[in-house]
């Protein structure tokens, strides 16, 4: 039902995406700086959840580039470097066909890269909205070490997702709301949102943003790449735009 729905709501973009479009070719960098709490719930073998926290600084960086050109979407790539990790003194599960007992590590990896197509819906001082879908390729891992034996499973695989921004400015002040939001088709579970205030100064040939704000980015799979788990990753950040 939600792959129908999506696949409705782009047929509908494209009516719509060339009165909406980019005048100029345009391009758009930043990069984010992420304090996240962490809440981590893997499975072992048995089926059983080992779970743990974690307090760490995170990241993002992306790039997107908008065209005047009708029917053909907007892209945005988006690299998003997660990680969490702690020690545990007396374990005792199998994780990956090994029993691991006493002192042991575990690092659980849930890099990602962001890879949106999307349509401006509007675009002026005032409201923009941008809709459209994703695909979150992950690229980290699950491992688990002890004294002389490292286990490691890749988290690899991809989830399709619907995708829709907004942003709300105050003209004159270059104050503005922003609300960026992902959420999972194919694992429905998966989430991945921000939103904050941000102010814009205009530049003669580069337009700076300063954004704040709360993320959150919620992993709740079963068997994704072999592993199940439940980890969300929320918090404040701060972050930096040029537009070009």
């Amino acid at each position: 039902m939600k792959k129908t729905l999506l696949a409705a709501a782009v047929v509908g973009l494209l009516s719509v995406s060339s009165a909406h479009a980019a005048t100029v070719l345009g391009f758009k960098v930043g990069a984010d700086y992420w304090q996240a709490d962490t809440t981590n719930a893997f499975n072992d073998d048995s089926g059983v959840a080992h779970s743990f926290n974690d307090d760490s600084s995170q990241g993002s960086v992306w790039i997107a580039v908008e065209h005047p050109l009708p029917f053909v979407p907007n892209i945005k790539i988006r690299e998003n470097r997660l990680e969490s990790s702690t020690d545990i003194s007396n374990a005792n599960f199998n994780f990956n066909g090994h029993n691991f007992t006493g002192a042991t590590s575990v690092t659980n990896d849930l890099s990602n890269t962001d890879f949106v197509l999307y349509y401006e819906i509007l675009d002026n001082d005032l409201v923009s909205v941008d809709l459209g879908a994703a695909y979150k390729l992950m690229s980290g891992s699950l491992r688990v070490n002890d004294a002389g034996h490292p286990e490691e499973v890749d988290i690899d695989s991809g989830i399709v997702m619907g995708y829709a921004s907004a942003q709300v400015g105050m003209i004159g002040l270059g104050l503005f709301g922003f609300a960026d939001v992902m959420l999972g088709v194919d694992e429905s579970s998966v989430y991945d949102y921000g939103a904050g205030l941000g102010w814009q100064f205009d530049g003669l040939a580069v337009d700076t943003a300063i954004r704040v704000g709360y993320r959150e980015f919620n992993f709740d799979v079963s068997n994704f790449s072999g592993v199940s788990q439940n980890t969300d990753f929320s918090g404040a950040f701060a972050g930096i735009e040029l537009v070009f």
